[in-house]
């Protein structure tokens, strides 16, 4: 778990609905910057709180459990966010997403069933 003040500077919606959401801290000692490290990429919880959280209150979230598969994407829901990403830098002279789309998802069907045979 990683709790350090820190200042919510801006976000921004992307296409797919979600925000990308931005904070600025101050320095932060080794000890903090190794919890970001270790958990980059890691899909978690964010609380945000204009005080400092009490002993009680982290003990209390610390405590907390999280059943984060019901809120994961699905691996074809990560699949499509990937393939989306490489249409949005290189689009292989596809017109639009669901063509692009279309075309990689039966490139990878057609290389699992020739495995089949």
């Amino acid at each position: 778990m990683i709790i350090i003040p820190a200042i919510l500077e801006s976000y921004r919606s992307l296409k797919d609905k979600t925000l990308k959401i931005n904070f600025e801290t101050n320095e932060l000692n080794s000890q903090e910057l190794l919890g970001i490290v270790e958990n980059l990429g890691a899909y978690g919880y964010l609380g945000f709180k204009k005080e400092p959280f009490s002993e009680k209150e982290r003990q209390q979230i610390e405590s907390l459990e999280t059943n984060l598969e019901d809120t994961m994407k699905t691996p074809s829901q990560r699949l499509r966010g990937v393939l989306y990403r490489n249409f949005e830098r290189d689009q292989q002279g596809f017109k639009s997403f669901a063509t692009y789309y279309e075309h990689n998802v039966e490139l990878i069907i057609n290389h699992f069933k020739s495995k089949l045979s």
